[in-house]
């Protein structure tokens, strides 16, 4: 973790709480939140939550911020069943996340669809959370780089244009969802190779840049995760739906930032 970016902790709650539960759940993560001062925390319903779940944060007067899981690159149209970067900022979302591996897996969005994406969401003010992450075939035939580069590389100039805006995920496809978890140290030379790039299009890229690491965070491996020098933050999946093992996570951030501002 470095002290110059402040940690970001963001849940994804996928298709899960979508109604009434949202608004307890938003509550949760608001209480197991109030103990962090040094760390952003972001919560990302399902669409038909997120009115209730904005509402909530507004009412608790919480530091929270509200995230979307997807969004359609168009302001609006004949996009049936879709939803817009205008539609998400008037149900009070600030943050979406663009490319999750199972939007790219499940539902074949490609590397220049999630480049639109992101385009589209800093366009309308979203904070994206650019999602990038190699399959385990991918891994175990030794193109964990490769894959990634190029991912990155096909939205950076978008968030170059508007440096520290975006954030960048790293979720290694193969431990999401599964129990699996990256060690520290490769997730620490993803990163860095992912920093790296950013630099390549400037210094102030890289130097603003979060880069959130995601895939089977928990409250008990979280440390050893976020203390590695170029880890900012999580994009946290099934251990979100709990708001007390959330906020854990967020509590681990806390504890950090706090150390590494003591020097």
């Amino acid at each position: 973790m470095n002290v110059a970016r402040r940690p970001l902790i963001a849940g994804n709650w996928k298709m899960n709480a979508g109604g009434q539960d949202a608004c307890s759940l938003a509550l949760g993560v608001v209480e197991a939140a109030r103990r962090s001062a040094r760390v952003d925390v972001v919560i990302c319903p399902p669409f038909t939550a997120l009115a209730a779940a904005a509402h909530e944060l507004w009412e608790s007067k919480s530091a929270v911020m509200l995230g979307a899981q997807n969004m359609h690159p168009e302001p609006a149209g004949a996009f049936t069943g879709e939803i817009s970067a205008p539609m998400l900022k008037d149900s009070g979302a600030t943050w979406v996340i663009l490319g999750h591996s199972e939007r790219r897996q499940i539902f074949g969005e490609t590397d220049e669809l999630i480049a639109r994406k992101i385009a589209a969401a800093i366009r309308a003010e979203l904070h994206p959370i650019a999602c990038v992450g190699e399959t385990l075939e991918e891994r175990e035939a030794g193109k964990t780089l490769e894959v990634v580069e190029r991912q990155t590389r096909a939205f950076l100039d978008e968030l170059g244009k508007r440096p520290g805006f975006g954030v960048i995920a790293y979720e290694p496809v193969w431990a999401i969802g599964t129990g699996k978890v990256a060690r520290p140290e490769d997730a620490q030379e993803v990163h860095a190779m992912i920093r790296g790039l950013c630099a390549s299009l400037s210094e102030e890229l890289a130097a603003a840049t979060r880069i959130l690491y995601g895939g089977s965070v928990k409250g008990d491996n979280a440390e050893g995760l976020l203390g590695q020098a170029d880890v900012d933050g999580a994009l946290v999946g099934g251990a979100s739906l709990d708001a007390a093992g959330f906020g854990k996570i967020i509590d681990s951030a806390e504890r950090l930032a706090e150390a590494a501002e003591r020097g």
